[in-house]
C-alpha cells in the first residue's frame, strides 16, 4: 500500500507518518525546504520535491498511491499574510485535491478543522453544523473555503474525499499556541487573559491516529470531528496547576476588557514583533468557544483519545526537557512581553483619559 502525504514534516503529518510506516505502508511525502526534507527522512519515508502551490511538482511522487493524505496547511495568528493563507490553505488544497482526483486516486484523506464552525457562542456542535461567518482570524475563514468551497465540491463530483476536522491539538514537539502558552504557565504566567477561552484537547498522537482510521474506515464524502474535552483556559491552567506543583495566575482578565483594543494591539505588532500571542487575532477570540463533539468518529470509525492527565503529563515532560535550548528564545520573549504590557498600560490610559473627557 502506498500513500502519498503533503505537510508530512509538520507536528500532525510526522506523527501520521509514523503510524503508517508502522503498518507497513509504502510513504512518499513531498517536501519544500531542506529542512523539511531532513525531518521526513529522518522518519524513514520517502521524500520528492514538491509544493502543494505547484501541481506538476506533486505528479509523479503522488501517482500510483492507494491513499493521499493532505495535511499541509498554514496555521498563524494575524492577518498580515492573508494572500499567503488563501493561496496554500485554498488554492495549494485545490492543486492537492483536483490532482488526486485527475489520478484516480481511491481514497483521499483531507485535514479540515473546527475552525470552519468559528465561534460556536458555547454550543457544542457535530458535523452537521453550518456556519457561512464571519470568522474570528485568517485561518479559520481561508480553511472555511477549502473545506465548502474546494472540498464538498469536488465530493458533489465524485471525488472520494473523506475529511476530518481536529479540533485543538497538543503533545510533545508542538509548537502552537497552546505550547506556547504551556511553556508560559511552566516558567510562570503572572496574569491570564480571556479565561473564557474554550477550546477541545486531544494528543497529536490520537489525531493522527484518527487519519489512518478514516482512511481505512471512513466513508468518502463524510467528515469526522476528531476532538477530545472542551474546556476553557481558566480550566485548564487550574489543571495545569494541579499537574505540575506550580501555581496558576490568581490575575485573571476577561476578553471583554481585552477585546475593545483589538484593532490598536494589531497596529501595535506592526511596529514591534510580538508573538503571536500578542496579534490582534488572539484578542479577538479570547471569549470564543471551538467545541465540537466527536461521536460520529468514536461510533463510525472506533476512534478514541487519551486521558487529558495523561498527555499533559507527557507533554510538560516535554517542556521541561526542551526549556534549556530555548532559554535565548525565553529572553527575548520576556523583552517583547514587556513591550506589549507597556503598549497594554498606554491603551488602558487612553480609555481612561477618553472616559474622564465623556
Amino acid at each position: 500500500m502506498k500513500a502519498f502525504v503533503t505537510g508530512g514534516s509538520g507536528f500532525i503529518g510526522k506523527q501520521v507518518i509514523k503510524k503508517l510506516l508502522e503498518r507497513n505502508y509504502e510513504v512518499v511525502a513531498s517536501a519544500r525546504s531542506p529542512e523539511s526534507t531532513a525531518v521526513l527522512e529522518a522518519l524513514g519515508c520517502t521524500v520528492v520535491p514538491g509544493d502543494i502551490t505547484d501541481i506538476d511538482s506533486m505528479r509523479t511522487g503522488m501517482a500510483g498511491s492507494d491513499v493521499v493524505f493532505h495535511i499541509a496547511a498554514w496555521y498563524k495568528l494575524g492577518n498580515v499574510d492573508w494572500l499567503k493563507a488563501e493561496a496554500i490553505n485554498v488554492g495549494g488544497t485545490r492543486k492537492v485535491l483536483r490532482l488526486a482526483y485527475e489520478l484516480g486516486i481511491p481514497k483521499i484523506i483531507y485535514t479540515s478543522t473546527i475552525a470552519v464552525f468559528g465561534d460556536t457562542k458555547g454550543k457544542l456542535v457535530d458535523e452537521t453544523y453550518f456556519k457561512g461567518g464571519p470568522f474570528l482570524t485568517e485561518y479559520d475563514r481561508t480553511k472555511w473555503l477549502a473545506h465548502y468551497k474546494v472540498a464538498q465540491p469536488l465530493i458533489e463530483k465524485g471525488a472520494p474525499i473523506t475529511i476530518v476536522m481536529p479540533g485543538g491539538v497538543y503533545g510533545p514537539g508542538d509548537h502552537s499556541n497552546i505550547a506556547h502558552m504551556m511553556r508560559m504557565f511552566y516558567r510562570g504566567l503572572p496574569a491570564l487573559t480571556g479565561p473564557e477561552l474554550t477550546i477541545t484537547y486531544a494528543h497529536v498522537e490520537d489525531i493522527a491516529e484518527g487519519h489512518i482510521l478514516a482512511a481505512e474506515k471512513g466513508k468518502p464524502g463524510e467528515s469526522y470531528i476528531l476532538a477530545g474535552p472542551a474546556i476553557s483556559l481558566g480550566e485548564m491552567v487550574d489543571f495545569w496547576g494541579h499537574l505540575t506543583g506550580k501555581p496558576a495566575p490568581l490575575v485573571r482578565i476577561p476578553a471583554s476588557f481585552l477585546q475593545p483594543f483589538a484593532s490598536s494591539v494589531g497596529a501595535l505588532s506592526k511596529i514591534l514583533p510580538l508573538p503571536e500571542v500578542f496579534s490582534e487575532d488572539s484578542i479577538k477570540i479570547l471569549g470564543a468557544t471551538y467545541i465540537a463533539q466527536a461521536n460520529k468518529a468514536k461510533t463510525e470509525l472506533g476512534w478514541q483519545t487519551r486521558p487529558l492527565r495523561a498527555g499533559m503529563i507527557e507533554t510538560f515532560e516535554w517542556i521541561k526537557e526542551t526549556e534549556p535550548e530555548r532559554a535565548s528564545q525565553l529572553s527575548r520573549e520576556k523583552q517583547l512581553a514587556g513591550f506589549a504590557i507597556i503598549g497594554a498600560v498606554l491603551l488602558l490610559f487612553t480609555w481612561l483619559l477618553g472616559r474622564r473627557r465623556q
